[in-house]
């Protein structure tokens, strides 16, 4: 059985899930959820996702959501296609999993609410954003990211000089960023080069196109 990815095609953690897919050469068929709808908080689909969220996968009977854990669920059922997204080596995955930690506590939630607040919100609700509320969001994130700086300074990946998944994990937010505005990313050098280089990727090129069924 194909694995089935149900999702939104604008939705940052369905882009994110894809990503992997198109990174691990993993065949995939992709369900639209319409979010316009409310299909994605129907009784059907409330009993694959309980929470009412995209995305979720269908690995032939095996459910699974959340999109981290899919995406790591991907690197290592598949760890021998693509690039090795998770490192076998003690310490090399030790400094992948110090680099996951890194992207959920100090980039995902500033990163988040800037772009939902600057961008989701007009787009789908129709009001202002918050302008003091998004500076915020960015002044902390710069904080964080005057620390990637730092450390990307030093290193190609957040992990060290090869990709992994912890680098991923950013780039749905990440490419979006410059759309709210801000140079949050492009005043600190070595972030910059970093994002850059991660969006150039033809896994992260090919979702930009849509995502569509490859099996």
């Amino acid at each position: 059985m194909v694995l089935t990815l149900y999702g939104y095609p604008l939705a940052t953690c369905t882009q994110r899930v894809a990503t992997v897919l198109h990174e691990k050469q993993v065949p995939f068929k992709f369900v639209n959820v319409n979010l316009a709808t409310g299909e994605h908080k129907a009784p059907a689909y409330l009993e694959k996702q309980p929470f009412g969220q995209v995305p979720y996968i269908d690995d032939d009977g095996f459910v699974l959501y959340e999109s981290r854990a899919i995406s790591r669920y991907i690197a290592e059922k598949y760890d021998s296609q693509g690039a090795l997204l998770i490192p076998k080596d003690a310490k090399d995955k030790a400094l992948f999993e110090q680099a996951a930690s890194i992207e959920t506590a100090n980039f995902d939630g500033f990163a988040s609410k800037a772009v939902s607040e600057k961008i989701f919100k007009p787009a789908f609700t129709g009001a202002k954003p918050d302008e003091a509320f998004f500076e915020t969001q960015i002044t902390e994130l710069g904080k964080k990211l005057d620390v990637y700086e730092k450390i990307l300074s030093k290193q190609k990946y957040l992990a060290g000089n090869e990709v992994t998944l912890a680098d991923l994990f950013h780039l749905p937010y990440a490419s979006m960023l410059p759309q709210t505005g801000s140079k949050v990313i492009e005043e600190r050098p070595n972030v910059a080069r970093w994002v850059d280089d991660l969006k150039s990727r033809t896994s992260w090129q090919a979702v930009q196109q849509g995502i569509t069924s490859t099996a």
